[in-house]
């Protein structure tokens, strides 16, 4: 019989801890669709005057990255990147994230000199671009609509179930504007979900930093085949697991780990995500044997042996 290629090798201290971890995930939070928000760092000086300067960081910049996914809707992605930051304050844009996020669980830090790089603010955008969201954005601004056989420029009055016009002296609605030209792309539009820190930096200026945070609609199952032989002597067991990410991003080569068992959820989620990021780097360095797999309790833990990628709304089988 064929085993599933996956596993991990799992003290029992580092399972007990799991099983205290899996009792503090946060229900409510882990199951919504994640908000805009805006968080202010406790430690933050008042009167802090906005970034002068930014930097931008994409998927491009990855030099790590670690998906563990739970079969209840729920998973941990911890993103490390090498970046160059400006001295001073400025506003850091963190691209290429999950949609489904829960901003709550965000932690930030530096792996080459945390104790000089400290977050002040943290903004999570979704507001992502689309047509009628940039119509929106022009209310009360001019634009150059088809009037007509003509380009004219009109004055975008509203945009309430339907553009409302002014062009020339006369107020318009219900036309055909057409082709529509914009002189600018808003700076509060994105093309997708972004994390935007306002950080201080009296550190050097490239460091690897990590973004960690729990995001829903990533999922896996195991599904299995058993084929016998004609006199039922003898069978052979096939098993998959089938791993589905509608997350809102892709994740390109990335370490694998699937948790079986029933999380439950119950505290605030900073202090759920902390605690789960120390039992998974417990985790890590109990697991020299990836191959194999054992059990406690009803909780399993798999490690997939080798690299994978994971697109955005794909469902896959990458091992049997």
């Amino acid at each position: 019989m064929r085993k599933l290629l996956l596993g991990a090798t799992l003290t029992i201290s580092t399972l007990a801890a799991f099983l205290v971890i899996c009792s503090l995930l946060p229900r409510s939070a882990a199951g919504q669709h994640a908000n805009q928000g805006t968080h202010l760092a406790a430690q933050s000086p008042s009167g802090v005057s906005p970034a002068t300067a930014s930097s931008t960081t994409s998927q491009g910049d990855q030099t790590d990255l670690s998906l563990t996914v739970y079969n209840s809707d729920l998973a941990l992605v911890r993103d490390v990147r090498e970046v160059t930051l400006p001295a001073g304050n400025f506003r850091l844009k963190f691209m290429d994230v999950a949609a489904s996020m829960n901003p709550a669980t965000v932690h930030f830090r530096s792996l080459t000199d945390s104790g000089r790089l400290s977050v002040l603010e943290q903004n999570y955008e979704y507001d992502l671009l689309d047509p009628q969201k940039l119509l929106a954005k022009y209310v009360g601004r001019d634009l150059k609509v088809m009037w007509g056989p003509t380009e004219v420029t009109a004055t975008l009055l509203a945009d309430n179930n339907g553009p409302v016009w002014k062009i020339g002296n006369e107020i318009v609605t219900g036309f055909n504007s057409g082709v529509m030209h914009f002189p600018e792309l808003p700076a509060n539009l994105y093309d997708r979900p972004t994390l935007l820190w306002t950080l201080e930096n009296s550190g050097p200026q490239r460091q690897k930093v990590e973004a960690s945070y729990l995001a829903t609609r990533l999922a896996w199952s195991a599904d299995y085949v058993l084929t016998a032989n004609r006199d039922e002597t003898a069978a052979d067991l096939d098993g998959w697991v089938t791993l589905t990410n509608n997350s809102g991003t892709g994740f390109q080569n990335a370490q694998l780990q699937l948790v079986a068992g029933e999380l439950n959820r119950a505290v605030p989620p900073q202090r759920a995500f902390k605690e789960l990021e120390a039992m998974r780097d417990q985790v890590a360095a109990a697991a020299p044997a990836p191959f194999q797999q054992e059990a406690f309790s009803e909780y399993h833990l798999y490690t997939l042996g080798r690299r994978t990628s994971v697109l955005n709304c794909s469902t896959r089988a990458p091992f049997p």
